[in-house]
């Protein structure tokens, strides 16, 4: 359980002091009951950001998520929690990206006695006898490569941008996502024009990008384009994007390549994704990665928080592995037949007790 002080569950101040942790829902995961639960329960157990989907009902689900852990603070606070108020992000993208798909396929053309290996591996939940069910799907795309017929493909969706401005004015949006990748630098200069009359209205600014030989190079050009920012700005290293393992080595990407944005010394924070699971603060504690708490004034704070950046990792955010979590205690709502996590207390704490595991690591 998280028992530390309440200021550490800020966002700002978990940023600046690394303890940084981000719940992604998933760029193109639309199921509502799921997001809205995910939200009240990861927000009580004190994380700091949840990422959704530039996607108004999705939005709408994160933010009664966000209401109804509001409402409950007092009763979380005599279980030992600390919930702040986190930062609502959404993320888009300027050109095909794998965390914007959806997998598809016809079921009228599956052969009767197929053993329906695709509906096996699904993490979501997400094929049935129907076929895929959208809503749920978040595509990861294991599901492609076990059809034995090979009739499953990738429906990709780019950002529309004269969308974006409008959501972040009206939806109250605090943080804004960009997926990008090396050599998308007039995409992304398109897309930065469409958002720059709107970025004083936002808390944080994040870059997501996967590794590449000239990854350094592109991010100094995107922090070039964008600078001076009125925001914080977070490069997300997305180290095995999609990935959704839970070995030690899927998290060993991500931390790799968290290591060479930071040794790029670039300004901004440095937050983990993709391959992120319960082996990654391990394994930033093993590396020296985590930054210490300052305990005195006499270790100067002040300088610490202006030097830690270019040394330590300020947080991470988890995917698929943090709604994995709770999965099976959603599915038990489903059965209920209420998308309403908070009618059920007992079902709401172990939901809560059990994100905080995840939650703690870092904040701890």
């Amino acid at each position: 359980m998280n028992n530390q002080p309440s200021t550490i569950n800020y966002p700002l101040h978990s940023l600046k002091s690394g303890k940084w942790f981000k719940l992604i829902c998933g760029a193109s995961y639309q199921h509502l009951p799921a997001v809205r639960s995910l939200t009240l329960a990861y927000t009580l157990a004190g994380a700091d950001c949840i990422d959704v989907a530039a996607d108004q009902a999705v939005i709408t689900a994160a933010k009664e998520g966000l209401k109804i852990a509001n409402s409950l603070q007092k009763k979380a606070a005599a279980f030992g929690l600390t919930p702040g108020k986190p930062w609502l992000m959404v993320s888009v993208n300027d050109g095909e990206d794998p965390h914007f798909r959806k997998a598809f396929f016809d079921v009228t053309l599956c052969p009767p006695d197929c053993p329906r290996p695709c509906e096996k591996i699904c993490p979501a939940a997400a094929i049935d006898f129907s076929g895929v069910i959208a809503s749920r799907c978040y595509g990861c795309g294991r599901c492609l490569s076990v059809c034995p017929q090979e009739l499953i493909v990738a429906q990709s969706d780019v950002s529309k941008r004269e969308a974006i401005a409008p959501l972040i004015a009206r939806m109250g949006i605090d943080a804004l996502e960009i997926h990008t990748q090396v050599g998308h630098e007039a995409d992304f200069q398109a897309l930065w024009q469409v958002i720059l009359p709107q970025i004083d209205k936002l808390k944080l600014l994040a870059i997501s990008c996967p590794d590449s030989p000239d990854l350094i190079p592109y991010l100094q050009y995107l922090y070039n384009l964008m600078s001076p920012l009125p925001c914080p700005l977070i490069w997300q290293t997305d180290g095995r994007p999609m990935s959704g393992d839970l070995g030690k080595g899927t998290t060993s990407a991500t931390v790799k390549l968290g290591q060479k944005v930071l040794t790029a010394n670039l300004p901004g924070y440095v937050q983990l994704a993709g391959g992120t699971n319960n082996h990654t603060v391990s394994k930033l504690k093993a590396k020296g990665l985590l930054a210490p708490t300052p305990l005195t004034k006499a270790r100067g704070i002040e300088s610490w928080q202006r030097n830690y950046q270019s040394q330590f990792v300020a947080g991470i955010a988890y995917g698929s592995y943090a709604r994995s979590l709770l999965a099976p205690l959603l599915e038990k709502l489903v059965k209920m037949n209420d998308n309403q996590l908070e009618n059920h207390p007992d079902l709401l704490k172990e939901a809560v007790i059990t994100a905080s595991t995840l939650v703690s690591q870092i904040k701890n």
